[in-house]
């Protein structure tokens, strides 16, 4: 994958994962409350399309534009208490209310959306998903329908297992690796679009801190609080160059 440098095995393709990822995120606003709070959504609305624009930037200067040409940009915040926040593929960015006090400014939240935009224009939704299928419904069965790729019917049999799996792209657990690539695009990304990526190392102590009881949606337990703090503390230094090219 172009993004991350590494080989992905993906059983699913983009056009089916945003067909999936559009009716879930459809399912998921219509009931969903927004946000009654003008100014903090206008805050997300802002801070979202200054990641976009940096993305899409950043993507087309590598030559890999392409990575994002069926992206809708969305942005919308919630009424849920939970420190939560999602971006699903295609580019619909939901955030709660309820991680806004950890996020605290507007550079605060360029990390977790930088986070979770990562997650998407890396293609780990579709990783997961492929992933999801293989221990599923295992090699024989899934050699049977990816012999057929390639002919319509064989395209289709690929997307009623993703869809049969009742995966919500919005609640994926990612992987170690992922979430390792996630951390560290996120502050590229959020860099790139004006914002100071230090302010991570206190964003992640504060989600660390409130996370007593329960593992909050958007914490992945890969890897732990701990870690994570003392990779991003090694990264900022490479990080930093795109900050203050921004300047």
């Amino acid at each position: 994958m172009p993004i991350t440098g590494r080989k992905q095995s993906l059983l699913v393709s983009e056009q089916q994962i945003l067909s999936l990822s559009n009716q879930q995120y459809k399912e998921y606003m219509s009931s969903a409350k927004r946000s009654t709070n003008v100014t903090n959504t206008e805050m997300v609305k802002k801070v979202g399309r200054r990641l976009a624009d940096a993305v899409t930037s950043y993507l087309n200067a590598n030559g890999m534009g392409s990575e994002v040409k069926n992206y809708i940009w969305e942005f919308n915040l919630v009424q849920e208490k939970s420190a939560n926040a999602f971006c699903m593929p295609g580019g619909k960015i939901v955030v709660n209310e309820g991680i806004l006090p950890l996020t605290q400014t507007e550079a605060g939240l360029a990390v977790v959306l930088g986070h979770e935009i990562a997650h998407a224009v890396a293609k780990h939704a579709m990783e997961r998903m492929s992933i999801q299928i293989k221990q599923q419904y295992g090699a024989k069965i899934l050699g049977t329908v990816l012999g057929a790729v390639g002919t319509t019917s064989g395209v289709s049999n690929i997307a009623q297992l993703g869809f049969g799996l009742g995966s919500k792209l919005s609640s994926l657990h990612y992987s170690r690796k992922n979430e390792s690539e996630a951390d560290y695009m996120g502050l590229v990304f959020a860099a790139m679009a004006g914002y100071n990526p230090q302010v991570a190392i206190d964003f992640w102590k504060r989600m660390a801190a409130s996370n007593n009881s329960s593992t909050p949606a958007f914490l992945s337990s890969h890897p732990s609080d701990a870690k994570r703090i003392a990779d991003i503390q090694k990264l900022l230094p490479s990080v930093m160059k795109y900050y203050n090219n921004k300047k």
